[in-house]
């Protein structure tokens, strides 16, 4: 029993210090934003990633091109440069570059930035020669140099501004005839739709490729979570393919990954964030993931091109339709979107991870338990109840076994006073003693082995949803997928100073990591003690190993362990009780003597 016992604690330890040292919880709050302040990128970049007019054949995707270097200025004077079409709806506020027609900037006016009342909304694409520009391009490839618009360009533009139900359109006419127009729209969410359409009223036929791409430049600072994807993605042949941005600067000269696919998306993520572009879902398509490093500055690039070329004869016509998703990765929002334009798993935009059969229904079942109780925080606790009565039954039979064990500590103890240094005697008189009294020894072990996975799942939604980002409980804890910010250095903020400035790495043992620590310690006194008093020194040491572990990870992650915990003694001294078994040292004391007394 001791060995099983000691085994499941030392393989849970493990894990969570594994958990902790690979995947170490942000350093920083979890603000999730594109934009970087001019002083970080240098006075000369390189300019945004282009593609040829005509020198690409048709079937290939655009390639990077190197350009002039450009100055560098900030984005409020790069969005000021250029002829826009002002972008404004309930959820998005910004413009479209009208040279090049280029998606480029971007303000999520629903998320900010940080829980301040005064913090700016959240931004997130940023127009080309600005500090990190964070653009969407589309077009067509082929014809020859002026035959079709560039990223140069200047496109005409009617109607706007660009609002969900009042569509706009460009208009950019070349030098051999062919006039290009683009219908864009704007549904209630963050999807754009551009219907591209060429009109060849020229003397000869024209060949032309449809594209499109989001270019990024320069790496962004990403959480450091081995857990959490952040950098290129996308669904290509039915699968997710995930790139980061580490990979493609590592991949030396070639820095691409190039896939085949009918249909799917491409894009590049963050957090909380997405940027991706999206061809027709019966199209076959030539996609890629790209970097190229010019200036001192890194690019990086997904971009699909069609597989087939469209011939325009003279008087003829061709059409092609994208879509671009910008914003904020809502669950529901991108469940609807594959769901009504049939865009393949889109909802894999969201890193739901290797448990995504547990980690989307326990997202599911927290955002229906919060549109009943009003909070995240209250829901991960009516969550914790659901999953304690779905396992009620494994869980009962558990801690009776347990509380059969712990009747039978006195037996144990004696006889490892009888056989010593015997182990082999003694794990069989304990066998034996077990099949007498028809104890399960490791069915102990089930408790633990069960919460596991779900704490594993519930800490993805935790990080992965935005639905919980900024999400409030009671009290001083104001975001759910954040550490606590209280500190037992400091008193939980009785003494005026902050401990971080004095305790390397800013650790802090919050209110609700110390709750869990005592939780778990209460909890271990209805448990058997180990007779071997070197693991019951281990195990006296569990609360406080796991209170330092914990004390980093998201707020919401810990109030569930304390619930749990309160939940789990509820439990187990109810079974306890049921069984005659005395719970506490002192009640057990009681019950010894009484047996003493009565045996005299």
């Amino acid at each position: 029993m001791d060995r099983n016992l000691l085994l499941a604690m030392a393989l849970s330890i493990g894990i969570l210090l594994g958990w902790n040292v690979l995947f170490p919880p942000p350093k920083t709050p979890t603000v999730q934003t594109t934009e970087t302040s001019a002083s970080d990128t240098p006075a000369k970049s390189p300019s945004d990633v282009a593609l040829p007019s005509a020198s690409t054949p048709s079937g290939q995707a655009p390639a990077v091109i190197s350009q002039d270097l450009i100055n560098s200025v900030s984005r409020e004077q790069a969005v000021r440069s250029t002829p826009r079409l002002e972008i404004d709806s309930n959820r998005l506020h910004g413009s479209i570059s009208l040279k090049g027609a280029r998606i480029d900037d971007l303000t999520l006016s629903t998320y900010k930035e940080t829980l301040d009342d005064n913090s700016p909304p959240v931004t997130l694409l940023s127009p080309s020669g600005s500090p990190k520009s964070y653009f969407a391009e589309f077009g067509w490839i082929g014809g020859g140099e002026g035959v079709s618009p560039s990223a140069e360009s200047l496109w005409q533009a009617s109607g706007g501004p660009l609002r969900p139900g009042n569509p706009v359109t460009l208009t950019w006419k070349g030098t051999t005839g062919l006039n290009f127009e683009r219908k864009i729209s704007l549904d209630d969410g963050y999807m754009f739709t551009i219907e591209d359409s060429v009109q060849n009223q020229g003397n000869s036929p024209v060949s032309l490729t449809p594209y499109a791409l989001v270019s990024r430049t320069g790496k962004p600072k990403v959480t450091q979570l081995f857990v959490l994807h952040e950098g290129l993605l996308g669904v290509l042949g039915g699968s997710l393919k995930e790139v980061d941005y580490s990979d493609l600067m590592d991949d030396g000269a070639k820095g691409m990954v190039e896939e085949k696919s009918t249909g799917g998306w491409i894009g590049i993520t963050d957090v909380y964030w997405l940027a991706a572009v999206i061809p027709d879902q019966n199209t076959p398509i030539n996609a890629r993931f790209m970097h190229h490093s010019q200036g001192g500055l890194d690019r990086f690039q997904t971009d699909y091109v069609a597989e087939s070329a469209v011939s325009v004869a003279p008087g003829g016509s061709a059409a092609f339709t994208h879509r671009f998703f910008g914003g904020a990765k809502e669950v529901r929002l991108l469940d609807n979107i594959e769901a009504k334009l049939g865009v393949q798993n889109f909802d894999l935009a969201i890193d739901f991870g290797w448990f995504y059969f547990l980690t989307k229904p326990f997202f599911y079942a927290i955002d229906w338990l919060y549109s009943i109780l009003g909070n995240f925080g209250l829901a991960i606790m009516a969550l914790t109840e659901l999953i304690k009565l779905a396992f009620f039954p494994l869980a009962n039979k558990s801690y009776k076994s347990m509380s059969q064990m712990k009747a039978l500590q006195p037996e144990m103890v004696k006889l490892r006073e009888r056989f010593g240094e015997d182990r082999t005697k003694l794990n069989q008189e304990m066998m034996a003693l077990y099949k007498e009294k028809k104890v399960n020894p490791a069915s102990g072990c089930l408790p633990i082995l069960i919460q596991i996975p779900v704490f594993f799942a519930l800490y993805k939604v935790l990080i992965v949803t935005i639905e919980m980002r900024h999400a409030p409980f009671f009290g001083w804890i104001q975001d759910l997928s954040a550490p606590d910010p209280t500190s037992v250095f400091n008193l939980f903020g009785l003494l005026p100073y902050d401990p971080s400035v004095f305790i390397p790495g800013g650790f802090n043992i919050g209110a609700w990591a110390l709750a869990m620590g005592l939780t778990m310690f209460f909890q271990q006194r209805l448990n058997p003690q180990p007779t071997d008093p070197v693991q019951a020194k281990i195990f006296a040491f569990m609360p406080i190993i796991f209170t330092f572990l914990l004390a980093s990870f998201a707020a919401g992650l810990v109030i569930y362990w304390t619930w749990n915990n309160l939940l789990s003694i509820a439990q187990q001294a109810l079974i306890m009780k049921r069984q005659g078994v005395p719970i506490g040292r002192r009640a057990h004391a009681r019950a010894e003597a009484a047996k003493k007394s009565s045996s005299d």
